[in-house]
């Protein structure tokens, strides 16, 4: 990237900021980088009134403050070493008139399934992978070193990417323990990019980046009230990341805003092969066999794209499937479902125009062979994984090594809860044609059903509707962790994108009335469609300011009003000072949020919520 390219890049940041993201004058003179746009800091380093490395140290501190001590947002794996050093040499680099990128000197976090070839781990949260650090880069982490980027270090996640069992704990790992939401520190930051999203939310970095396969990226989002961009397969390189899938994965960022996404995603990206992930040459299953090739012109700046007019004269496609949620014993709330309808006014107030693709007869349940598509494909790319390791437990080994593993150190491995997805997974037949009887069909019968559940739903719908996009809730709010019960996903909709490999970009749109915890919308296109997708994003973050306008608080609890009985009470407690809390709990809420805590009934239904955030 040249100088003038990083410099227009820097402008264009700096014009189309959100308006109004600034705590108050308390919490801004505690952390002076509070809420700091990727174009802020640039234009102080510029300046000379900043210096990475002082912006470093303010964010190492923070952790220290906010993350491994005080509240215990525990979404920080490990901090690099390394990191200070690579600041000092970005300044060093700016004195002498050299910025490589726009996120030069800037500090990011990488979750850990993201190798870095230094002296940090990459352990995807487990032990098996702990030993021996990466040998090399992988190509995500090498753009960053290329552009300049800090890597200040590795954030927690869902062990295994989420892909262990079907009973797992989101943002829970062997290594890295229970990941929180800084919103309420007893709810839940989703996963499996946990910490990457809880990260950002609490600015312990200027951006971070996670991986999806299946709502990885964009329920994290969702939960911790931050800008997610989950890319399209293979416009971000896989090589070097502890895999599910080769047909889903991706790698993207999490920011506070749409402008330090899109500058994040214009440096992580593989325009072209980069010679290691075959996707990065290639287009994803939607694409596949319909005759569409990979773009010739894909961008090098997605924040030309930028746009606080997005949604006017917009077309997008709306649904509502499922957002009564999985299982009709445990319907979505009112108060969440009030809040997405406002949510959903909003884009119809800045101008755009909604088309009803649920009654025009529209599917997006999300690809019927999914799961075995991932148990597939996780089996044999998770060897392949192994192979790039040495020097840690399952080193050139396979799945059953793993198992094995798990089996031997159960104890802080499975403390709570099993590994039945991987035994799934390690049970099937060998070839991509076996019957497999626990699915019903074989692996390419899967990828058949996966691809034309796209090409007649997703982009079916795009093209006959005439649409920009596609548009849904993203996820139910943050529940409270349950050690005990598991995940209470109620509905989720990055089904929608995931088989076919599409992008989604998730934006928050809120925060849920009475209750403190925010939720966001999504927006789907088919590949390569990220310019639309962050035009109309960034539209919509310029007329709500939704994440401006209620940042994190890092309170133990949400609600905090209301909970206290009649002996706790101090000075100014009291329902007399909670009336929003008491006017927006409609009757039956409680019990509702009671039923939440109930285990799915039947396999249906797990897999459904087990598909969501891996």
């Amino acid at each position: 990237m040249t100088s003038r390219m990083a410099a227009r890049i820097l402008i264009i940041l700096s014009s189309l900021a959100p308006l109004a993201a600034q705590a108050d004058s308390k919490d801004k003179d505690k952390f002076p980088f509070l809420e700091a746009t990727v174009a802020q800091l640039q234009a102080e380093m510029a300046a000379g009134s900043l210096t990475s490395q002082q912006l470093t140290r303010a964010y190492i501190e923070r952790i220290e403050e906010l993350d491994s001590a005080g509240p215990g947002v525990n979404s920080i794996m490990e901090l690099n070493p390394d990191a200070l050093e690579m600041a000092r040499k970005a300044d060093e680099l700016r004195r002498k008139g050299v910025v490589l990128g726009p996120l030069h000197g800037i500090p990011v976090l990488l979750k850990d399934n993201i190798d870095t070839g230094d002296r940090m781990q990459t352990s995807a949260g487990s032990f098996a992978l702990v030993g021996q650090p990466a040998l090399r880069d992988s190509t995500v982490a090498a753009n960053l070193r290329a552009g300049g980027a800090v890597i200040l270090g590795k954030t927690t996640l869902s062990e295994w990417a989420n892909f262990r069992s079907m009973e797992s704990i989101s943002g829970w790992s062997g290594r890295g323990g229970q990941a929180h939401n800084p919103y309420g520190i007893d709810r839940n930051p989703c996963g499996s990019s946990s910490g990457s999203g809880a990260a950002a939310s609490s600015n312990f970095a200027t951006v971070s980046f996670g991986s999806e396969t299946d709502g990885s990226i964009v329920c994290p989002g969702n939960a911790n009230g931050v800008v997610a961009l989950k890319p399209t397969v293979g416009l971000t390189s896989r090589a070097g990341v502890v895999p599910i899938s080769h047909t889903q994965d991706t790698i993207g960022p999490h920011a506070r805003t749409v402008a330090d996404a899109a500058a994040a995603l214009s440096v992580i990206q593989s325009v072209s092969s980069d010679g290691r992930d075959p996707a990065t040459g290639g287009v994803p299953l939607g694409w596949q066999g319909t005759g569409k090739t990979r773009p010739t012109n894909i961008p090098t700046d997605y924040t030309k794209f930028l746009d606080p007019n997005g949604l006017k004269g917009a077309v997008l496609g709306i649904t509502r499937q499922g957002l009564n949620g999985f299982d009709p014993f445990v319907p979505t709330p009112a108060p969440v479902t009030l809040a997405v309808e406002a949510a959903f006014k909003a884009l119809t107030a800045a101008g755009a125009t909604l088309v009803d693709l649920d009654a025009l007869g529209y599917n997006f349940a999300g690809g019927p062979g999914e799961l075995e598509v991932l148990c597939f494909d996780f089996r044999n790319d998770v060897a392949v994984y192994f192979a790039t390791r040495s020097g840690v437990p399952v080193a050139g080994g396979t799945l059953q090594s793993a198992i094995d593993f798990n089996n031997a150190h159960a104890t802080v491995e499975m403390p709570f809860f099993n590994q039945d997805i991987f035994d799934l997974c390690e049970s099937m037949a060998p070839g991509p044609d076996d019957p497999q009887p626990a699915f019903g069909m074989t692996y390419n019968e899967a990828l058949k059903a996966d691809h034309d559940f796209t090409v007649m739903n997703v982009d079916g719908a795009l093209s006959a509707q005439h649409l920009d996009a596609i548009v849904s809730a993203t996820d139910n709010p943050a529940w409270s962790t349950d050690l005990l019960y598991g995940d209470h996903f109620i509905f989720g909709t990055s089904s929608i994108a995931a088989a076919g490999g599409y992008p989604i970009v998730q934006v928050p749109a809120g925060v849920v009335s009475g209750f403190g915890v925010p939720f966001g919308i999504s927006f789907f296109g088919t590949a390569f469609s990220e310019p639309t997708l962050i035009k109309l994003a960034s539209g919509y973050e310029a007329v709500t300011h939704a994440r401006a306008n209620n940042l994190p608080t890092f309170a133990a609890t949400v609600p905090f009003n209301n909970v206290k009985g009649p002996l706790q009470q101090g000075e100014g407690d009291g329902a007399m000072h909670s009336g929003a809390a008491a006017s927006s709990a409609l009757p039956g809420a409680a019990a509702v949020q009671g039923a939440a805590a109930a285990k799915p009934k039947t396999m249906s239904e797990k897999a459904k919520r087990a598909l969501h955030g891996l």
